[in-house]
């Protein structure tokens, strides 16, 4: 199976995917953990693919989303962005608002603190 094959089958198995360095547990880079952090910190609940073990993978979802950086989220197989736009859609409300309208499950008081803590 191609990289791509494997990329658009993960996108298209979960409600939402982080292509991150590292995992959600062990982020291995400063803007993959800041992502992993929301997500974790809201209660969503993702698939998380580490790229740093897979080259194929990591240059592969750069090529399937036409985007040229890591962490790369992912929603019911919608590209959404990178960690400035995840932060920035975190801080309006609007990543809210997606996960909603998409059934994805998230703890709304978590979301509100976030915003809270950096408004």
């Amino acid at each position: 199976m191609s990289a791509q094959d494997q990329i658009k089958d993960t996108v298209t198995a979960n409600d939402v995917v982080l292509f991150m360095k590292g995992t959600k547990t062990m982020p291995q880079c400063g803007f993959s953990s800041r992502v992993a952090g929301v997500l974790n910190f809201m209660g969503v609940e993702y698939s998380d693919v580490n790229v740093l073990a897979d080259d194929g993978i990591r240059q592969g979802i750069k090529d399937f989303s036409d985007w040229p950086t890591i962490p790369q989220l992912y929603v019911k197989g919608e590209f959404v962005g990178g960690c400035d736009i995840i932060t920035e859609m975190t801080l309006s409300g609007e990543l809210d608002t997606l996960l909603e309208e998409n059934g994805v499950t998230f703890d709304k008081d978590a979301a509100d603190k976030i915003r809270e803590h950096n408004g």
